[in-house]
């Protein structure tokens, strides 16, 4: 099993602009990461009048859109009411992946990293701190945190501690 490593934050703390900085630079130490979302509006990577877009909502439970640079598998999931994460996980192929980083999901019980922008209006109080969470990436100083706290200003000394954490 590829090891999962959740970032975690309310909206509007960066989690995507962080994993955009991440990403690369875990690429850079030699590390292949792969990626699961999770999202609350409707996906559809397909666009309206494309055979493969009309063919899906003819009724095909599965659809794979593939070309020579990339292939897209949807598959209509309309009866399920949640995610199973470790499911999700294992679609993807193992053998192309060192680490699989997983952008919400908060309340899985994964390791993950908190990430806390003081400018938000929510209190130090107010994360959900739990025997899942190795760290916190921060823009203030948390030193009754009680674990390594980040900057969240630095995704290099994110890679860092990531990398560092994997060979563990």
């Amino acid at each position: 099993m590829v090891p999962l490593l959740a970032f975690a934050a309310w909206s509007g703390t960066g989690k995507t602009t962080l994993l955009k900085l991440l990403i690369p630079l875990l690429n850079k130490k030699g590390l292949r990461p792969g990626l699961i979302k999770h999202t609350h509006h409707d996906v559809d990577v397909d666009s309206p009048g494309k055979d493969s877009y009309e063919l899906r909502k003819a009724g095909a439970a599965q659809t794979i859109v593939a070309n020579q640079n990339r292939w897209a598998l949807m598959t209509e999931t309309p009866e399920q009411k949640e995610l199973d994460l470790h499911w999700l996980a294992s679609r993807m192929d193992p053998a192309s992946l060192d680490l699989i980083l997983v952008e919400g999901f908060k309340h899985e019980a994964i390791p993950k990293i908190l990430l806390f922008r003081a400018g938000l209006g929510r209190g130090l109080d107010e994360l959900a701190i739990d025997s899942n969470v190795i760290a916190i990436a921060s823009d203030t100083a948390i030193p009754e945190a009680g674990l390594p706290v980040l900057n969240i200003n630095s995704p290099e000394e994110i890679a860092d501690f990531v990398a560092e954490w994997l060979k563990k």
